[in-house]
C-alpha cells in the first residue's frame, strides 16, 4: 500500500531534507513538540521504535511498548521527540506515516487471523513477533516506500545511540537511557570530550602547524 503519488514526492523531500540535516550534524538545541501529536500517531511511532530498539514497559498497560526486554529502548531514549524535532522537516508527515503502518498492520491481522485490541492504533496491537516480521519486510529492496522506514530507523537509532535531539553534554547529566546503557563517557571538566588514549595506542597524525585553535584546518 504505498502512498499516494504526490504525497511520496512531497515526504521523500522532507526526507531528503531530514538526511542532509543529519549529514551536517545541526545540535538539536529547540524543544522537541512531541505533544503537538495526535495519541494515534504518537502510540504507532512508540510501537515502531520500540520495534527496532525494544525497551521495558513504563508502567502496566503500556501496550505500545512490547516489553519484549528489560532495560531502556528508542522510547525512553527519546525517539519521538527526535521525529519531532523542528530541525527536522518530518513533523507534517508522521500521521501519514504512522498511517501507512497501521494499514500495513491492520493487513497483517487479517491475513494471519489476529484480534487487535480495541481502543488502540493496529501497529500497536500486534503481537511483538507480528510486529518484527511487518517492520523487516519494509526494508525488502522492492519496498516502494523503503527510504521512508530507511529514514526513521536511522532517526530512532540516533535517539538511542547519541540523543539526537539534545546536547550530549545536557543529555548525560540528564541520565539519559540510551548513552548511559551504551557507557557513553562523560566529557571533561569543561564540557569538551577528549580522548588520550588512542585506539592504536598512538596518534593516528601529527597535528598541522596551521589547525587553529577550534580544531579545524587553516
Amino acid at each position: 500500500m504505498p502512498l499516494a503519488p504526490l504525497d511520496r514526492r512531497g515526504l521523500l523531500k522532507a526526507l531528503a531534507a531530514a538526511t542532509a540535516v543529519l549529514a551536517v550534524g545541526r545540535p538539536g538545541t529547540a524543544p522537541a513538540r512531541a505533544g503537538d501529536l495526535n495519541p494515534w500517531t504518537t502510540q504507532s511511532l512508540e510501537a515502531f521504535a520500540d520495534t527496532l530498539v525494544p525497551g521495558q514497559r513504563r508502567h502496566p498497560g503500556d501496550l505500545p511498548i512490547a516489553g519484549a526486554v528489560t532495560g531502556p529502548g528508542a522510547v525512553q531514549a527519546g525517539a519521538v521527540q527526535v521525529l519531532t524535532s523542528p530541525d527536522l522537516p518530518l513533523g507534517p508527515w508522521l500521521p501519514e506515516i504512522a498511517g501507512l503502518l497501521d494499514a500495513r498492520a491492520l493487513a497483517r491481522a487479517a491475513t494471519h487471523l489476529l484480534w487487535l485490541p480495541p481502543g488502540w492504533p493496529p501497529f500497536v496491537g500486534l503481537p511483538f513477533d507480528h510486529r518484527t516480521a511487518l517492520v523487516t519486510g519494509l526494508f525488502e529492496p522492492g519496498e516502494v516506500d523503503r527510504p521512508v522506514w530507511q529514514v526513521l530507523a536511522l532517526l530512532v537509532g540516533l535517539a538511542f545511540d547519541t540523543a539526537a535531539h539534545r546536547h550530549t553534554a545536557d543529555a548525560l547529566a540528564a541520565g539519559h537511557p540510551g548513552l548511559a546503557w551504551i557507557g557513553f563517557p562523560p566529557p571533561d571538566a569543561d564540557g569538551l570530550w577528549r580522548f588520550p588514549e588512542h585506539s592504536y595506542n598512538r596518534p593516528l597524525a601529527g597535528l598541522h602547524p596551521r589547525t587553529t585553535a577550534s580544531g579545524s584546518p587553516a
